[in-house]
């Protein structure tokens, strides 16, 4: 009988963070085991709950969100984008210049599906955020993965990025605050990667989801606020910043150069209008979240939960012989190292599977994140302080068993 099967398209596509791994663990629930999950920044589950008047605001509009909106989305929600825009310092922004989507996630698709042709290249980050890569490759991209230095904060290394340039680029993507490392870029490296973007007339994908996830009194630069002849799309939305992941709902905004993107953008709004709109109560949060009480910054304040539980596994991973890890100045995950002495891993993705087997917790291997190397591992510091504890705990325990079994191999 004839066998239908995926796309070749999908052949390059990866998304670990729920690959493989992940299905092990739903088995493992179904037959009633407690796993304790550092694999996925979604906060509800950790009890982070949405600003209540975002909730109310909802369900009070909710009657009349039955219609479609206007492909790019409702115009008070863009309004109060574009106000937000203004404050991040970012110039020359109008209405029609904001998108509303299903999450930035519907977005990043589309700014690539809009631009790209067989062959033509988006340089990304490694580690990066691995929908980035997916949605390059799925789009007839080739995702070009330039280094970020661990050594260095995990700042991107401008001398890589311009080695990787090549006649088929077409743009740079640039994470900030970073996930999966937690890095956040000054505003001299920023203005590096744009000097790069300008010379080469690259358009810069700006992901800024994470720009009030700010520890320790850092403060957050726009990419886009530092130029106006540079083409910039910038990410945003309401999942992190706001705990409100399952709503759906965020936004990009294309600024600086647009004289010569008109075509491209068109195609933008074509592709926007081919989905036909965002869901409407998922827009129906927006004007009310950027306009209210910004209670994130409680949380990253001084003695804020996200900032404790970022002190308390930052300081329980380097107490793990062979672990390091670069503390994190934003964002929620941390990416640890494994010495490859003392852990000679070969495969990153069975370490993760044995983790979960034999100690029930879930992380996500460096290699998911494009990182070249099997020596890192992705987790979010999302927990309470006990469950927090008791995880790292056990990933302690799991390596120790590792460093014994690597002695008495040698």
């Amino acid at each position: 009988m004839r066998e239908f099967r995926k796309s070749d398209k999908l052949a390059d596509v990866c998304y670990d963070i729920r690959g493989p791994v992940l299905d092990k663990a739903r088995q493992m629930e179904e037959d009633g085991q407690r796993i304790i999950k550092l694999n996925i920044g979604n906060l509800a589950p950790f009890g982070f709950e949405p600003p209540d008047e975002i909730v109310q605001d909802m369900i009070h509009n909710l009657p009349g969100a039955a219609g479609y909106t206007d492909s790019k989305g409702l115009f008070a929600p863009r309004k109060a984008i574009v106000h937000y825009t203004q404050e991040k310092g970012i110039a020359g922004v109008g209405i029609d210049d904001v998108f509303i989507g299903n999450g930035a996630s519907e977005l990043i698709n589309m700014a690539m599906n809009a631009l790209l042709n067989n062959g033509d290249e988006v340089l990304i980050p490694a580690p990066d955020y691995p929908l980035y890569t997916a949605s390059v490759a799925l789009s007839g991209g080739t995702p070009v993965h330039y280094i970020c230095d661990e050594s260095s904060d995990w700042y991107p290394d401008i001398a890589d990025i311009r080695r990787k340039i090549t006649p088929n680029t077409r743009g740079i993507v640039v994470i900030n605050p970073n996930n999966p490392t937690g890095a956040l870029y000054p505003r001299e490296l920023l203005e590096d990667i744009v000097q790069v973007a300008r010379e080469h007339e690259l358009i810069v994908f700006a992901d800024e989801i994470y720009d009030k996830m700010l520890y320790d009194g850092n403060t957050h630069t726009s990419i886009a606020s530092l130029a106006d002849d540079v083409l910039f799309i910038t990410f945003n939305g309401l999942s992190k910043n706001y705990r409100s992941c399952g709503y759906r709902s965020g936004w990009m905004v294309v600024s600086g150069n647009k004289r010569q993107a008109r075509d491209y953008i068109e195609g933008l709004t074509m592709l926007a209008s081919m989905r036909l709109c965002a869901n409407t109560p998922g827009q129906l949060a927006i004007q009310t979240a950027l306009g209210g009480y910004q209670s994130i910054k409680d949380l990253v304040a001084p003695h804020g939960r996200l900032t404790r539980q970022r002190d308390l596994a930052y300081e329980l991973l380097m107490q793990i012989p062979g672990v390091s890890v670069v503390k994190p100045k934003a964002a929620l995950y941390m990416f640890p190292r494994l010495d490859p002495k003392m852990y000679p891993i070969s495969d990153d993705q069975q370490f993760a599977y044995d983790l979960l087997a034999q100690e029930k917790v879930l992380i996500v291997q460096g290699t998911g994140f494009n990182w070249p190397h099997p020596d890192h591992f992705r987790l979010v510091f999302l927990p309470n302080a006990d469950d927090l504890t008791e995880a790292i705990g056990r990933i302690a325990r799991f390596l120790d068993r590792m460093r014994k079994q690597s002695r008495a191999a040698a």
